[in-house]
């Protein structure tokens, strides 16, 4: 479990999710990002750690530097890192939060009719089972 690296635990069963994930993964040209479904052993380490709901699957979580990021917080902090015109989403950090992360809430409680769902979490090809923890 341990690297230095920035941590995105996302909810592996979720096609918008695992979207994201593969979006992040295409503009992080650095491969800084690693990976985690929140329902594996390492997501699910990571939110004993930080005493998390092991069971509150409705949240994107980024762990930097012992350091936890939810919901619309860490999407940007993200985007941030990513390559591109990404970045300038950050400055969406000033919207206050409880804005921010009204919408994102109302996406995650709808993600599963908008965007279905797998039976399984999703399992990385070979180029990329480095930046996956499980």
């Amino acid at each position: 479990m341990a690297t230095d690296n920035p941590v995105i635990l996302f909810d592996g069963v979720c096609n918008l999710c695992n979207r994201i994930v593969q979006f992040v993964i295409r503009r992080d040209k650095s491969n800084h990002f690693r990976f985690a479904s929140l329902q594996g052993k390492s997501g699910q380490e990571y939110l004993k750690r930080f005493q998390l709901p092991s069971n509150d699957l409705n949240s994107f979580i980024l762990v930097e530097r012992d350091k936890v990021f939810k919901r619309s917080t860490a999407a940007l902090r993200v985007a941030r890192r990513l390559n591109g015109m990404w970045p300038l989403l950050y400055g969406f950090i000033i919207v206050p939060p409880f804005i921010r992360d009204a919408v994102y809430d109302y996406i995650a409680k709808n993600r599963y009719r908008w965007y279905g769902r797998r039976e399984e979490c999703m399992v990385p090809g070979e180029s990329l089972r480095e930046r996956f923890l499980d």
